[in-house]
C-alpha cells in the first residue's frame, strides 16, 4: 500500500484592532492543536512506511558448480557467475517450522504450482530472517522453458487477501489468512492458496557444507571493477529432501 503525502499549508493567523483577544487566542489554540496532530499523523505515516520499505537486495540464485570457502560458480539461466566470497561468510540452511509463524515473519518465500482453475497453490513456504529481507524478490517461473509443467518461487512480503504451473513469489507478509496469503512485492503480488499440511521452514544460520548440484542463493555486492563478492550463502532444499541433509 502506498500512501501519497501532500504538503499541507497552514497560513498564520494574525490579530487586527478590531478583532477581539479572546476569540483570536482561541482560534490559535485551534490552530496550533489542529498543526500538532497534522505532524504527529505525517511522523507516523512516515515511520509505519520506513518499516514497510525493503530494497531489494542483489543476488545470484543457481545450481552449485564449485565452491572451494575463497569463491563460487553458480550456474544460472543467463550462464555461469563466478563470485568471490568475503569473510566473515555467514550460510543458511532450512529448520522446521509451522504456519503460526507465518503472520508474524519479516520477509517469506513460497514454492508454488497452479491448479486447475487457475490458481497458485503452496507446495513450500520459507521463512526468512530480517537480514535477507528483500532477497531475490518478485515472483518468477523456475522451471526451464519448454516444460509442461512451471514451477514459480515468489519472495516477498504477506498480506492477507485471499496444479499445474508452479511459481516461486519472495515478499514481506503483512497478515496470514489461514487458507490464503497475499506475498506483496515492488511490481506486484500474488494471492496464493495455502493448504493445512504445507511444509514450513525458517531459514537461519547455520554450518552447510556445500556440494556441487545444490540450489544456492547469494546475496551479491558488485564491485568498481565489476567483481561480485558475496558474505551470505542460502542452500535450499525442496521440501521433498528437506531432511536429507
Amino acid at each position: 500500500m502506498i500512501i501519497e503525502e501532500k504538503e499541507m499549508k497552514i497560513s498564520k493567523t494574525y490579530r487586527t484592532d478590531l478583532a477581539p483577544l479572546e476569540t483570536n487566542s482561541t482560534l490559535s489554540g485551534v490552530m496550533l492543536r489542529l498543526g500538532l496532530t497534522l505532524l504527529a499523523c505525517t511522523l507516523v505515516v512516515g515511520v509505519t512506511e520506513a518499516q514497510q520499505a525493503a530494497p531489494p537486495i542483489e543476488g545470484v540464485i543457481g545450481k552449485l558448480q564449485s565452491f572451494d570457502g575463497k569463491s563460487l560458480d553458480v550456474q544460472t539461466p543467463s550462464g555461469v557467475v563466478h563470485v568471490i566470497v568475503k569473510q566473515p561468510l555467514t550460510t543458511y540452511k532450512q529448520r522446521p517450522s509451522d504456519l503460526s509463524h507465518v503472520a508474524t515473519a519479516p520477509y517469506l518465500g513460497v514454492a508454488s504450482t497452479e491448479g486447475t482453475d487457475g490458481k497458485q497453490v503452496a507446495k513450500q513456504i520459507f521463512i526468512f530472517p530480517a537480514e535477507l529481507r528483500g532477497a531475490a524478490e518478485g515472483s518468477v517461473l523456475t522451471d526451464p522453458p519448454g516444460a509442461i509443467s512451471h514451477s514459480r518461487m515468489t519472495n516477498g512480503t504477506v498480506s492477507r487477501p485471499a496444479g499445474s504451473h508452479s511459481r516461486m513469489t519472495n515478499g514481506t507478509v503483512q497478515k496470514s489468512g489461514g487458507t490464503t496469503l497475499v506475498v506483496n512485492y515492488q511490481d506486484g503480488s500474488q494471492t496464493i492458496s495455502v493448504p493445512p499440511n504445507v511444509p514450513v521452514t525458517e531459514v537461519a544460520p547455520q554450518k552447510v557444507t556445500f556440494s556441487p548440484g545444490d540450489v544456492v542463493y547469494a546475496t551479491t555486492q558488485k564491485l568498481a571493477d565489476g567483481t561480485l563478492v558475496t558474505d551470505k550463502i542460502f542452500q535450499f532444499i525442496p521440501a521433498a529432501s528437506s531432511d536429507t541433509k
